[in-house]
């Protein structure tokens, strides 16, 4: 395992390692908007690859890149639309990256956040290949100022790795490391993760329903298996980014759904985090003023 100082760092260590310049890479499509930017500014064409109820649609990759270097995905709890990556389409992935000697970059964004059934396992337990890499952070489930993430790489690249983390020189305080070794292998972390699904599962329900109490009508709420925000979809012609600035500028903070697409266009909706809301009437408080705004 190797410790950065974030995702970010993480995919560059990837980048440096394992990829080159002119080298292409499936992205889903919406998808996290840095991790585009960043293969931009390291000269790697990305893929957009479409997502839908079941996740990444690894055919539609093929068909448009086969012979593409490396995806990304997020196959427990996909960002930003909550889906996890069916079965499936986690074995033509793996296959298709067995196949074409490319990788699979698994970040495991809000895997610890499921509140319907049991944690998925990830998809490099699948692997049989060594083509995953597995990217997680403690950045959502501690807080984000610890900077600290981690990779695991498969072992016939681990001595590629340890050249390039020598050479980026770049990482984790030992001190920090050392104390959230110490709070996970003491239990303590563990129990927090049950604590806080617990919480965040209790605050999900109170959020949605009283959005839903003021809000029907005008927006829609996707039945979602985890995560930290709600998908609100807007009714009606408005749109989302036009609905996000007027929010903002009320001292309310959204994300517009289209603002995640890397090309075409999505059903205008509304990214909202719940985890602040600690009662049903402050989220139709919330939800009144958003009324206002619609």
């Amino acid at each position: 395992m190797f410790v950065t100082s974030g995702y970010r760092h993480t995919i560059a260590l990837i980048v440096h390692t394992l990829l080159k310049a002119g080298d292409r890479v499936w992205l889903e499509n919406p998808g996290y908007p840095p991790t585009r930017e960043l293969f931009r500014h390291m000269q790697i064409a990305t893929v957009p690859v479409p997502v839908d109820r079941d996740g990444l649609v690894v055919s539609d990759g093929i068909r448009q890149a086969p012979g593409a270097c490396a995806a990304v995905v997020t196959p427990a709890h996909q960002s930003p639309l909550c889906v996890s990556l069916s079965l499936p389409r986690r074995q033509a992935l793996l296959d298709w990256a067995a196949g074409n000697d490319a990788w699979i970059i698994e970040d495991d964004y809000d895997g610890e956040y499921r509140y319907v059934s049991r944690p998925l396992p990830a998809l490099q337990s699948l692997d049989r290949e060594g083509r995953v890499l597995y990217a997680g952070t403690f950045s959502k489930v501690l807080f984000p100022s610890l900077r600290l993430a981690y990779l695991i790489a498969p072992e016939a690249e681990v001595a590629r790795f340890e050249e390039m983390t020598e050479a980026m020189a770049a990482g984790s305080p030992e001190l920090t490391q050392a104390v959230v070794t110490a709070f996970i292998t003491e239990g303590h972390f563990a129990r927090h993760i049950q604590r806080m699904r617990r919480l965040y599962a209790e605050r999900r329900e109170m959020t949605a329903a009283g959005l839903e109490s003021v809000l029907a009508g005008h927006v829609s709420i996707d039945s979602q298996p985890g995560g930290m925000h709600l998908i609100l979809r807007l009714l009606g012609e408005r749109s989302d980014r036009e609905l996000v600035a007027l929010m903002r500028r009320e001292g309310l903070y959204a994300e517009a759904l289209t603002d995640w697409m890397i090309e075409g266009e999505a059903a205008p909706a509304l990214l909202l985090n719940f985890t602040n809301i600690d009662s049903q009437r402050t989220a139709e408080t919330l939800a009144r003023r958003i009324l206002k705004l619609l």
